[in-house]
């Protein structure tokens, strides 16, 4: 597969857009102790960032073992590409806690935050599922490799909100990878212009071509994640909500069921409002 410096940074170095996301992780609920009587979100105090800026962004890069992923991990490494996305987040967020990023080897096919941390990972072995799942869709190697990296950004901007609300104790409502999945797609669409457009179309087009390739069984069904169609559809929801004279296509194709399409500008709005307004506290100014 093709290395491209050029794609890569397009998957870093544009992280420094996150500061509207927001969704909860892994965390134990902080209210769970409280008595039940006022089910309200307490608001941070106004002087959050400066009673509470004790933490960083940080960098590190776990050595690669597989001769396959060596050119890859070189290529990171060499354009300080986590360095200067830790740099840009670190200027527009004031964290209580450092949060490590990371690329590397990981044994499967995966992209994570981890609370204990906390840090978010993005596997090499993820970077080659996308590229394979795009290849069998009949795209030339080139197209796969660009539909790779565009996909990789839709995810790894998931993850980084998982660690957003986490430290923050973030109050969500709703399936958490589904508010995962919409705030990835929100930001991609108001903040990264086309790249980020192709980042929601990548990720929505591999949802679609592995729902057809494993089918539902019952960890599926059970699992916290929405089925695979699912996702394609409530990804192409949020793109023809942000702007359904521009996407129309996606309905007049029937890509997008009219049904469904009817109510996706409200569904966009509600995230865009949603997200904006949580993490407003802890943006630096």
């Amino acid at each position: 597969m093709r290395q491209n410096l050029t794609n890569l940074l397009m998957v870093f170095g544009l992280l420094f857009v996150i500061t509207a996301c927001v969704w909860r992780s892994d965390r134990a609920d902080p209210t769970a102790a409280k008595p039940a009587a006022a089910p309200t979100a307490e608001a941070p105090s106004s002087n959050y960032i400066s009673e509470n800026d004790q933490g960083d962004f940080k960098v590190d890069h776990r050595d690669v073992q597989s001769a396959k992923f060596a050119e890859l991990d070189r290529q990171v490494r060499n354009a300080k590409l986590l360095e200067k996305a830790a740099d840009k987040l670190n200027a527009a967020l004031a964290l209580p806690r450092d949060v490590t990023l990371r690329t590397a080897e990981c044994g499967r096919v995966n992209a994570f935050y981890t609370p204990k941390e906390p840090s978010v990972t993005v596997c090499f072995e993820l970077m080659d599922h996308f590229y394979k799942v795009f290849r069998s869709s009949g795209e030339s190697s080139d197209e796969a490799y660009n539909q790779m990296f565009d996909a990789v950004r839709f995810v790894f901007l998931h993850e980084v909100g998982h660690a957003l609300v986490d430290l923050y104790a973030l109050p969500i409502t709703g399936n958490e990878e589904d508010a995962a999945d919409r705030c990835s797609a929100y930001i991609n669409i108001e903040y990264l212009g086309k790249d980020g457009v192709d980042a929601v179309l990548a990720a929505a087009k591999a949802f679609k071509i592995e729902s057809k390739r494993s089918g539902s069984s019952r960890l599926d069904l059970a699992d916290e994640h929405l089925l695979q169609e699912q996702r394609f559809y409530n990804s192409l929801c949020m793109l023809y909500g942000s702007d359904t004279a521009k996407y129309q296509y996606l309905v007049t194709n029937k890509i997008l069921p009219s049904e469904r399409a009817g109510r996706c500008q409200a569904e966009y709005s509600r995230s865009k409002n949603s997200w904006t307004s949580l993490l407003e506290p802890y943006r630096r100014k």
